[in-house]
């Protein structure tokens, strides 16, 4: 019983602390619950204050501020009912006092938690920006200081214009990148390229990364930002979308937290969550509720990239960027340039402050300084705003010096050449050196791609297959455009199948980046335009050598006289481009002892006469020859042989006999030529037999030779032969048996040989050949021995000679049904 008694009594003891205990909240209920309304009271306008800011909050953010809201309206809700509510209520009043500890811990917990994280991440983006900002003041500081250090006023003396266009645009802090005014500008070209780009982002769901690219100053970020803010892409989305500008120095793992924060609905993670982002790039693994859009502005390269792209159903990624990610992009909208209307309207927004020429204004003038833009947003608007209040004279001047590739004042060069240069900082050493080789060729021209691999394979030590890739490279960056037919893309495609444009901006470009420095030191010596003569600059400096790698040409007719006399010690390319009736070859190629390729291209209509071809003997080292458009028929007044010459490509040229035996033995004088081109060369009816001599050749290309009617009957002797190449010869009947002993014999082309009727008997005896192209040839029937050709694995040819091959069931052998295409693009620039 005691043991008893005392147990019950201990247990009475405990009970009434208890009720003490809940006695004393629930009579402090009412104190608590005025504390707390009046913090809430404090807190709710300053959450509207945010709420109704203007500033756009991230979702996650928007969120998180609703939902505080909703709890501080609970908060004050309930302390009302505190208040209202009995005191000797003493249950009622512990349920009330529960939950008022409940909502406590919610605010204390959020103000001590994502609200510290919100702050850091806040103070981290003031002081990136401030930083920037500071940046961008001293930077305009600077050049406003040089600018106004170097201002000369007045024409004479040396002196020159002032300036002040600087002023303005340093104004505009850098936003050159196609940076529109958003009314103005927005229905320049870009409404079809909204389109386009809204099809790959809304419509096609199949897409999960998509770009947009462009050359340096098209306009790709403005595009990218109308997509942003375009109503119909927003309410897809549901305003999820995400802007970052990447840059080319980027904080990947910054990044990686930013875009992953967004994915997962808790960006302001900021660079405090770098642990929590995935070291992998996800692969459909997570799921989010709504679609959502991260636009990646400004990458420089694939490596940044893959670690920014994370694959999440339901997220799409926008790249926009000066390169091509073929490997990444599902698809590319390439930005398309301004047309002549458009860009006229954008010129005299920043010239003029007009939509249009004023009528005071000289018309022709202004259009031709336009016509120099190739209509590229930023060319317009830096040219424009610099020659804005400028008088006549000097827009007389600009466009002069614009036609020759240069600057036309100080903040034309750092605006928007040395804008457009950073494409090529992040290119390795020798594919920069090919970039700026392509400002040895004349503008709007397409460039043979035969030429560009011949100079590249010598100057620049690179084999064939190397030079190749240099171009597609150079491709994927947007620096040049490769133009292809329905043939190319294989490893025998040859120069008529693949050829190079450029845009002029990027030509100027590379001029621009090659002219720095003392002109007899520079590694090219170019002229951007075609001119009469040759630059006064040249002639006065000519006392002393000229050290360039490659000379480029580019003139008029030339006669002996028009030449002075030039040393050039270390040059490997002498190219020259001209248009005339004759043309005679310059006496200082005598004075190039190191040549290694020659290329002479005329644009005239007609074929040009070449005097002076008895210096073609002092040529010692010469690799390669490119004749187009010339009369050849001096080639044999030079008799000493070209023992190094191992390419030769005749384009357009007329032959005039000079390559029958009786003129030339051509295994004398080319002895060791490797490679010999024949394209388009009417008058050539028979090819000499003295070619089958030359045992070195390996590749042998006569093709759209409309006239050329037979092969030599030993033909069979080039035992090294590897390409024989008869495209286009609609009068070729026959090929002679003997060319069944090209051994080595790799590829034969006889495509669109109308009138040849069959293959030779014994073509089974080419046990290494691998491929025959023979589309638009009538053949009727295959000889028996195409059984044999063990190597063979594939052959292109029509539809109705397809089932001859078919029949034969050959194992591994691919037969291609050619598609018809007809193609006049070699003659746009004759």
């Amino acid at each position: 019983m005691v043991v008893t008694d005392l147990f019950l009594g201990e247990i009475a003891t405990e009970l009434l602390k208890q009720l003490l205990a809940i006695s004393k909240k629930a009579s402090l209920c009412k104190s608590s619950a005025e504390s707390l309304m009046a913090g809430i009271n404090e807190l709710i306008p300053m959450i509207q204050e945010i709420k109704l800011s203007g500033v756009e909050l991230p979702s996650n953010r928007q969120f998180q501020l609703d939902h505080l809201s909703r709890t501080l309206h609970e908060g004050l809700e309930l302390s009302k009912k505190v208040l209202k509510s009995n005191r000797w209520n003493v249950y009622k009043n512990l349920q009330l006092a529960r939950k008022m500890e409940k909502i406590e811990k919610k605010i204390y917990m959020f103000i001590n938690g994502p609200l510290q994280v919100h702050l850091l991440a806040d103070v981290h983006h003031m002081r990136f920006e401030t930083t920037e900002r500071f940046d961008k003041l001293e930077w305009s500081a600077k050049k406003l200081e040089e600018s106004i250090g170097n201002l000369k006023i007045g024409v004479g003396g040396g002196g020159g214009w002032m300036e002040e266009a600087v002023t303005r645009l340093e104004e505009e802090e850098m936003k050159w990148e196609g940076s529109f005014g958003n009314n103005f500008y927005s229905g320049l070209g870009i409404e079809e390229g909204k389109r386009k780009v809204k099809e790959m982002v809304i419509e096609r769901e199949n897409l999960n990364v998509v770009g947009i690219c462009g050359i340096g100053g098209s306009g790709k970020t403005t595009l990218a930002n109308e997509i942003c803010r375009d109503d119909q892409v927003r309410c897809h989305f549901e305003n999820r979308i995400l802007f970052l500008t990447v840059s080319q120095s980027p904080n990947v793992e910054n990044l990686r937290a930013k875009i992953w924060g967004f994915i997962t609905g808790n960006d302001g993670m900021g660079g405090m969550g770098y642990d929590m982002v995935p070291k992998w790039n996800l692969q459909f693994e997570w799921r989010i509720v709504a679609p959502m859009l991260i636009v990646l502005d400004d990458v420089w390269s694939l490596p940044v990239l893959d670690q920014l792209i994370f694959k999440v159903a339901g997220c799409k990624t926008l790249v926009v960027s000066r390169f091509k990610f073929p490997k990444v992009c599902n698809a590319t909208y390439n930005v398309e340039l301004l047309r002549r209307e458009e860009a006229i309207s954008l010129f005299c927004h920043s010239a003029f402050g007009k939509t249009s020429i004023p009528p005071a204004a000289d018309s022709n003038l202004v259009k031709q300084i336009v016509d120099e833009c190739k209509g590229l947003p930023l060319a317009l608007k830096v040219i424009g705003a610099s020659l804005r209040d400028q008088p006549e004279m000097y827009w007389e001047s600009a466009r002069k010096r614009l036609s020759r590739g240069e600057p036309i004042c100080e903040s034309h060069e750092s605006k928007l050449l040395d804008r457009m240069a950073i494409s090529t900082q992040f290119l390795s050493k020798n594919v920069r050196e090919c970039f700026l080789d392509l400002g040895s060729f004349p503008e709007d021209k397409k460039i043979p791609l035969d030429v560009l691999i011949n100079m590249w394979v010598e100057i620049h030590d690179i084999d064939p297959e190397e030079a190749f890739a240099i171009l597609v490279e150079l491709s994927d960056k947007n620096l040049l455009t490769l133009v292809k037919d329905a043939r190319a893309g294989d490893l025998y495609s040859s120069y008529y199948e693949i050829c190079i444009m450029q845009h002029d901006v990027l030509r100027d470009l590379a001029i621009h980046l090659s002219s720095c420095g003392d002109i007899n030191e520079r590694k090219r010596l170019l002229m951007p335009r075609r001119e009469a003569q040759l630059p006064k600059e040249w002639e006065r400096n000519a006392d002393r050598p000229f050290n360039a790698q490659i000379v480029s040409i580019h003139t008029g007719e030339m006669k002996e006289m028009d030449w002075f006399r030039m040393d050039f010690p270390k040059a490997e390319v002498l190219i020259l481009n001209f248009s005339a009736n004759d043309f005679f070859l310059p006496p200082f190629i005598d004075d190039m002892p190191k040549l290694r390729a020659l290329v002479m291209i005329n644009y005239s209509t007609s074929n040009a006469t070449i005097g002076n071809f008895s210096i073609f003997s002092s040529l010692a080292n010469l690799r390669s020859l490119w004749l187009e458009k010339v009369s050849i028929s001096r080639l044999s007044e030079s008799t000493v042989p070209l023992k190094n010459l191992r390419k030769i490509s005749l384009i357009l040229c007329k032959i005039n006999k000079s390559l029958d035996e009786s003129v030339i033995d051509l295994s004398h004088i080319f002895p060791s030529l490797s490679e010999l081109t024949i394209d388009h060369c009417e008058d050539l009816i028979q090819l000499p037999s003295s070619i089958c001599r030359i045992h070195s050749l390996q590749s042998l290309s006569i093709t759209n030779c409309h006239n050329l009617e037979k092969l030599p009957p030993n033909l069979g002797n080039l035992k090294s032969l590897q390409i024989l190449r008869l495209y286009a010869c609609p009068t070729l009947k026959m090929l002679p048996p003997c060319v069944c002993d090209l051994i080595w014999l790799k590829f034969l082309d006889i495509s669109q040989c109308v009138n040849l009727k069959g293959l030779p008997e014994w073509i089974g005896k080419l046990s290494r050949l691998e491929k025959i192209d023979m589309r638009e040839c009538s053949l009727v029937k295959l000889p028996n021995s195409v059984a044999s050709l063990e190597s063979l694995r594939k052959v292109i040819c029509e539809e109705d000679v397809s089932w001859l091959w078919k029949e034969m069931k050959k194992v591994n052998l691919d037969v291609q049904v050619a598609e018809k295409c007809y193609s006049l693009d070699w003659l746009d620039d004759y």
